[in-house]
């Protein structure tokens, strides 16, 4: 006697009840072969590929190559350490201790240094043997971005380190990767 007639479309479902009177709802498309996905799919590791499958020349046809136009990686502070320039410029800048420049125990002690641990690195740095206390600091922080960085440099407003950072990341950093890689 009621009759139900089920009109299906991507998301709305309607249908007539009893007494003529349509309804209509949301309804959520769960056909998957409807799925548009333009993201990678994430690689669980549940499935890898054999080192049988990959042929023996797999290196050779993938060298490195001399012109390569691939834009070199975001710098990591180790890379910066690898200039040696660039590391007596920073040095100069950020070891000398004038107290209303902020310099490496600021950049430090925003890291996460503790007061203690700031007081034994100025402390080696007075020693018989020079350590610049601004070259140890990025020591132990050399696995973070350069951006990271640059953005203490904003944040403390040194200009100048900020410039010499960009300047450094912009013009000399794209050629040492390309050097390198």
């Amino acid at each position: 006697m009621c009759e139900t007639i089920v009109v299906n479309m991507t998301s709305l479902k309607a249908f007539t009840e009893p007494f003529g009177r349509v309804a209509s709802e949301p309804v959520e498309d769960t056909d998957p072969s409807s799925f548009i996905t333009d993201m990678p799919v994430e690689n669980d590791s549940s499935e890898f590929i054999p080192s049988s499958t990959v042929s023996s020349d797999f290196g050779k046809e993938h060298k490195p190559c001399k012109e390569c136009l691939c834009s070199a990686p975001p710098p990591k502070i180790s890379d910066l350490m690898n200039d040696e320039d660039l590391l007596y410029t920073l040095r100069l800048k950020l070891d000398p201790t004038h107290c209303t420049v902020k310099n490496w125990k600021n950049f430090a002690s925003r890291w996460g240094m503790s007061y203690d641990e700031l007081t034994l690195l100025e402390q080696r740095t007075h020693g018989p043997i020079y350590h610049s206390p601004t070259q140890e600091f990025l020591l132990r922080y050399n696995q973070k971005p350069v951006t990271e960085l640059t953005a203490l440099c904003q944040l403390y407003q040194r200009i100048d380190v900020l410039r010499l950072l960009q300047r450094w990341m912009e013009n000399d950093w794209p050629s040492r990767w390309q050097q390198a890689h």
